[in-house]
């Protein structure tokens, strides 16, 4: 299954993947990766909702931000390998 989710989610992936090793990678940077990630997720949908009740189109804009913030956050935290993890928080 996660050989499936990998080719589907490849172009997220292959922007923070490298050929570099992983650097000082820890357990707990992909944690609070996807933490963070459901965090966003999490206020996309807070958003979608104030935006829905204020009936205005250009209140979806900070969902999509959001959302794709937190998807990204969540593909690198559970699919990436630990140098995209590495990357995403600069550590080297």
């Amino acid at each position: 299954m996660k050989d499936i989710l990998r080719r589907v989610f490849w172009p997220i992936l292959r922007f923070f993947e490298t050929s570099e090793n992983s650097g000082a990678h820890k357990k707990s940077h992909r944690v609070a990766l996807n933490i963070v990630g459901v965090l966003f997720i999490l206020l996309s949908f807070g958003s979608a909702v104030a935006g829905y009740t204020s009936g205005q189109i250009a209140a979806f804009i900070p969902v999509l931000v959001f959302f794709s913030v937190g998807l990204v956050a969540v593909v690198l935290g559970t699919l990436g390998s630990n140098a995209a993890v590495s990357k995403i928080w600069g550590v080297r």
